[in-house]
């Protein structure tokens, strides 16, 4: 695996393709307004002194196909536009959140009949869907990787429904810099959605899995 396709370039996105890029990866980063709208960042991570790997700007579409690995971090409201056949067999992580503010009220959201993962591969049903990076700050990515071995190292939780595809997002959630935490399938990803306990701390494997089994059902609240 060389190439993450990312798409959306908002703060997670582009703390991603930092990370990704220190850690050797080439990146195809990728927005909802066009390449040319990431010119200066692209010029940005290109010249980061910790820089590895390469990166470019594409379409939503080119960087889902260049993705041997593809993220999808764009709101909630905006998944309906994510390309789906450059993603059909292809491992994707999902970093959305549901912020009703920002996309609107979804009922299935509101009465926990579902999660934004789960909806994510609804949308993607060729694709294997994880859920990671949605409870970390942007800043986070970058500013708290740590090697292998490290005590209390940070660490950051997983959902899917495909086992393999959840070893493939743990090992390079690994080459970035923390330890990761299983949840289990997509279902149980809600254990780090927002106004949760794991949502934001950092906190540690044995932390994050304290924090994922106190979490609470909104509708339980």
């Amino acid at each position: 695996m060389t190439t993450l396709g990312i798409i959306g370039a908002g703060n997670i996105g582009t703390a991603l393709a930092q990370a990704a890029t220190d850690a050797g990866y080439d990146v195809v980063l990728s927005n909802s307004r066009g390449p040319e709208t990431l010119t200066d960042l692209v010029a940005a991570i290109e010249a980061r002194p910790s820089r590895r790997g390469r990166v470019r700007a594409a379409t939503s579409a080119e960087a889902g196909a260049a993705g041997d690995l593809v993220v999808v971090t764009v709101p909630l409201k905006a998944l309906p536009d994510v390309p789906v056949e450059p993603l059909a067999g292809k491992v994707v992580i999902d970093t959305n959140n549901y912020y009703p503010e920002r996309d609107g009220h979804v009922a299935a959201l509101d009465d926990e009949r579902t999660t934004t993962s789960e909806m994510t591969q609804e949308h993607l049903p060729t694709s294997r869907v994880v859920k990671a990076f949605n409870h970390v700050y942007a800043a986070d990515i970058t500013g708290r990787r740590t090697p292998p071995g490290t005590p209390h190292r940070r660490a950051l939780a997983i959902a899917g429904d495909d086992a393999s595809a959840k070893e493939t997002v743990a090992s390079f959630i690994d080459e970035l810099g923390f330890d990761v935490v299983d949840l289990g399938p997509l279902s149980e990803g809600w254990r780090v959605q927002r106004d949760t306990p794991g949502y934001g701390p950092d906190l540690d494997a044995d932390g994050l899995r304290g924090a994922a089994a106190e979490a609470k059902r909104y509708r339980d609240t």
